[in-house]
């Protein structure tokens, strides 16, 4: 790719969006048929979130989707990226169909690209059916199976429509939290579930693969994982290697066996005993593109205590100065890990998620100021836009988030929309970074257009000797 400079204009065929995540918006709990999901189980146990948050009403985007695809049209951007509840049209998991959540995502669809918005699909986004959780969940090889059956069945009502996938979100992060350190859902604290997990999910994604490659034409399929550096809290021996297993579960779990074919060094004896012959291969289907969230870097240390002998430790005191919710502020990181994406993987690259969780609420006259997430945001496109100057195949750009909306064990608390939604009267007012954004994109788009920049050639898909098809 050639090398472009700092002042460079963007490519013209740069992909800007939003996104937001079922769970989080759509509400509509215990309507129209919709299952129980493991989030809405956890949302029931006290002091899991915070202030007793729950995702039954949420911003109601299941009734209020009209209003919000106008609202993403008024931004100017090209794509929305949402997630499929996979209780809503599976209420039990699988066996029978909901109609009616099938038809949501129908008309969610339709409206969309009514106004000129593309759909960006992901098929999981860490609401699994509490029916499956309760045959083992993630935990049963089976689940592959479940996983792949459900795939088939939206991919066969949405793929005429529907060109980009992702089959999973974050990975890492809900198999890691859920699994080893009760921090989402289910909920549990146990080395083998956490270990059978990380592989019955790879076995999933490329089960997923498989499925949209045959039931959707031309098909754009990727796969999104958070990937943040992990540095140690001290230079200390025990820090060192506490960082390297977090890396271990955190960066590379997750798509190294995707696009590699391979485990980890420091994870793949201890998940040798569930993986069987031509699993593999099956696990490293190829791929067209990978979703990257990132937020900041993750501070190590040790901590025997803990299943992985790891345990989140702070920012060093000089660190610059972080949102509410205590995340580093590191846009050179963000600029490091695009170009090691490229350099790793040799695929195209979409920030799937990338903002700033902050509590600002509506002055007397209804405005909303966001000053700090502004600033995030500026300072974070720019490092985006370094790293492609640097080579980085970064090929869009989605704000995480549309709205403001349940941000799991936060609950309410930690908002992170540039769309301030009032969970009292559910009333959605643009803040400063929604108009900030809208100019944005806007002079970013003329840019790209005065500046009579070219098309990208599309990169290769990611494919192994043992994975591809």
């Amino acid at each position: 790719m050639a090398t472009r400079t700092a002042k460079a204009a963007w490519p013209k065929d740069f992909l800007w969006g939003v996104s937001t995540a079922a769970f989080q918006v759509e509400g509509a709990g215990r309507v129209d048929g919709r299952g129980q999901s493991i989030w809405d189980f956890r949302c029931t146990q006290p002091g899991k979130v915070a202030d007793a948050g729950s995702g039954e009403v949420a911003c109601d985007h299941y009734h209020r989707y009209e209003e919000d695809v106008a609202l993403i049209r008024s931004l100017g951007v090209d794509a929305y990226r949402f997630s499929i509840a996979w209780p809503r049209v599976l209420p039990q998991g699988r066996g029978r169909v909901n109609e009616a959540g099938l038809d949501f995502y129908e008309r969610l669809v339709d409206r969309l690209l009514e106004n000129g918005v593309q759909p960006w699909a992901c098929l999981y986004h860490w609401d699994l059916p509490q029916a499956l959780e309760n045959l083992g969940g993630w935990t049963a090889r089976d689940s592959a199976g479940w996983y792949a059956d459900y795939a088939a069945l939206v991919a066969r009502r949405l793929g005429d429509r529907v060109r980009h996938w992702a089959t999973f979100n974050e990975f890492s992060v809900f198999t890691l939290f859920g699994y080893a350190m009760d921090w989402c859902a289910p909920g549990l604290m146990d080395r083998t579930a956490n270990l059978r997990a990380i592989h019955h999910l790879n076995l999933a994604h490329g089960c997923g693969v498989d499925v949209l490659r045959d039931l959707v034409p031309d098909a754009f399929i990727g796969a999104i994982h958070n990937r943040q550096v992990v540095r140690p809290c001290t230079p200390s021996e025990a820090d060192r290697a506490a960082a390297a297993m977090l890396d271990a579960h955190w960066n590379l779990a997750f798509p190294e066996p995707q696009l590699r074919a391979t485990y980890p060094e420091l994870l793949a004896e201890a998940i040798d005993p569930w993986v069987r012959s031509g699993d593999m291969a099956q696990i490293s289907r190829r791929i067209d593109w990978i979703g990257l969230n990132h937020y900041g870097p993750i501070f190590a240390k040790s901590d025997p205590s803990t299943i992985w002998g790891f345990a989140w430790g702070d920012a060093p005191p000089d660190s610059p100065v972080r949102p509410e919710i205590g995340w580093p502020i590191f846009p050179d990181a963000f600029r490091d890990e695009l170009l090691e994406l490229t350099r790793r993987y040799k695929l195209p690259v979409y920030v799937t998620e990338n903002g700033m969780g902050s509590r600002d609420a509506p002055d007397d006259k209804g405005v909303v100021h966001d000053p700090r997430r502004i600033a995030y945001l500026e300072t974070y496109t720019s490092a985006m836009r370094d790293a492609i100057a640097a080579g980085a195949d970064v090929r869009g750009y989605f704000v995480w988030s549309l709205l403001d909306s349940f941000e799991w064990g936060s609950g309410y608390t930690n908002p992170f929309g540039i769309i301030h939604v009032d969970f009292e009267t559910l009333k959605r007012t643009p803040k400063d970074s929604a108009r900030w954004y809208t100019k944005f994109v806007a002079a970013a788009k003329k840019g790209a257009s005065e500046a009579g920049a070219t098309k990208r050639t599309p990169a290769r898909s990611a494919s192994t000797k043992k994975g591809a098809r």
